[in-house]
Parts: structure tokens; sequence; C-alpha cells
């Protein structure tokens, strides 16, 4: 599951600030309930600490050269536009919450200033002055534009993606494609692998990604060292049945960097041909759509 590590350290920053809790409601339909921190005094610098800014994020998602000669990094930081003031406002926003890591500042339409951190949404005023956790809803429209951003800022060119970390498993004539994010000891991810069986003509790239729990890692290895590791993948995840132990040069810390440059913070994550990213066990009728979307966008 994903979890929000951004609201709890902006709870403990309020608490510590003995800040007072409100509740605002957008202009209608928004949701009622959405929560307002003040933050007034709360995560000041500290004496020497250096505030970066965070604005001028580039364009959607794509690769670019990496750390290392040869290596591919994957921005995933979106923007529509900077200027003095994001800066200002990334600015403070560090100086209240510095244990938070600010991917982009933006301006919106309406009159509030949007902080991505990973792949959360937090909105706020041009003094950093209260924070709220969306959706922000736009009330002529009733268009979620929470959500769009989100889909937007995780969208990825899939054709740069290196396969060539993942577990490949092909059906039928392999033209609906999909890579996905997955850990060995998900729940979801085994429910989803049961719904993926079922599809047909389907391309699987699976980039095992352990981070749920200690012996991840170990299942990781011996699945990818095994004889036919896509075999053995679902093996594992649809019928219980792990390989055998084994040692080689799996590339498990790769596809953690990956995912981490990705902000794929849970599993299971799918991407798409079209460049569209979705989290969590899709039902099969919604899976299906996806793929066949995706392909024919990409076709």
């Amino acid at each position: 599951m994903i979890t929000r590590a951004w609201l709890s350290a902006i709870r403990a920053a309020a608490a510590a600030a003995a800040t007072i809790l409100a509740v605002a409601v957008l202009p209608a339909p928004a949701s009622a309930g959405d929560k307002v921190t003040s933050t007034q005094s709360a995560g000041q610098p500290q004496p020497g600490q250096t505030v970066t800014s965070t604005a001028g994020a580039g364009p959607a998602a794509n690769v670019t050269s990496g750390p290392n000669p040869g290596e591919k990094g994957i921005s995933t930081a979106t923007g529509q536009g900077g200027g003095a003031d994001t800066d200002q406002v990334g600015a403070l926003f560090r100086q209240r919450f510095p244990d938070l890591t600010i991917t982009a500042v933006r301006r919106t339409p309406y009159g509030l200033y949007e902080v991505q951190v990973g792949m959360d949404l937090i909105y706020t005023d041009a003094k950093v002055g209260w924070v709220m956790e969306g959706p922000l809803i736009d009330a002529s429209t009733r268009q979620d534009i929470t959500r769009e951003r989100q889909e937007q800022i995780g969208t990825i060119s899939f054709d740069q993606l290196p396969l060539n970390l993942a577990v490949k498993r092909v059906t039928g004539d392999g033209s609906r494609v999909v890579a996905v994010f997955e850990d060995p000891n998900c729940g979801y991810c085994k429910q989803l692998r049961h719904t993926l069986e079922d599809i047909p003509n389907l391309t699987v790239y699976t980039f095992i990604y352990p981070i749920l729990a200690p012996d991840s890692r170990v299942k990781a290895r011996d699945i990818w060292c095994a004889q036919k590791p896509g075999q053995a993948w679902d093996d594992w995840m649809v019928r219980g049945k792990l390989p055998e132990a084994a040692n080689c040069n799996a590339p498990i810390d790769q596809v953690l960097a990956l995912g981490q440059r990705l902000m794929v913070r849970g599993t299971p994550t799918l991407f798409f041909p079209d460049g569209s990213r979705v989290s969590g066990a899709l039902p099969p009728d919604e899976l299906l759509a996806h793929l066949n979307k995706s392909s024919k966008k990409s076709g």
C-alpha cells in the first residue's frame, strides 16, 4: 500500500508548535473535512542550514543521461511555470518542514500553491501559513484537479524503461504490454497476478521491487536467479511455490534505485506504454481497459 509520510511530518510539526487543527470547506462540490494545519512557527531551520529552491521543474517525466556514463536517469518532475514566488514558497515550505523532500512547487489557477512531495500533492498559500491535503475540486467543472495532476506527474516515457532489469513473461502474441513493480510478499501483487493470468496476448515486464519485508530481497534473488525467472515468479505469486535457493548477480539494487527515481512508493505500481501509471490491484475489467487503451495510443 502507498503511504503518505509527508502527512505524518506535517502533523508532527504542527503538534510541536502547539497548533490547532481547523476544518476548511472548498467550494461545492468539494468534500467537507479537508484538513488545514497551521504551520506559522513549525519546523524553523537550524543555524547554518541551507534552504534550496524548488521551482523550475521541467516537462513531463522523461529519461535523461544519468550520473554515471551509460546510466539512465529518469526525471519525474513536472512544472507549470516557476518564478520568484514559487522559489519563495518552496524555501518557506522547507523551513517549516525540513524533513520533507520537495520535488516541485507550482502556482494553481485557484490562488493556491501546489507543493509536490514524491507523488503526493499538498496545497498552501504564498506565506505557507497553512497546508491542506486534497482533493482539490474545480467547482465549475467538477474535475478532481489533484487526481489529474497526479496522473500528469506520474507519466513516464515507457520505451526508456530499462526493461533488461525486469523479468519478462509473454502469453499469446504479447500485443498487450504492461510493466509492474511488485514485491514478492505483496498480497495485492498476488491478487493482480491472478488477474493477469486471465488476460490473453499479454507481455508483462516485472520489476521485482523488494521493499515490504526482510526476506523480500532473498525471494527476489532466488526468483531472478531461477532457470526460468518468469515462470518462477508466477509459480510463487500465483501458486505459492518458491524456487530453490540460488545465487547470481541479480539486479536488485538497480531496481530499487529505479523505483526511487520513479517515486514508486507502493506495490503493485503499473506502467503502460502510453506513459500512464496506476497504483494498486486493478479489477479485471479496469485493467483490460487500460491495456487496450494504452495499446491503441502507442500503436
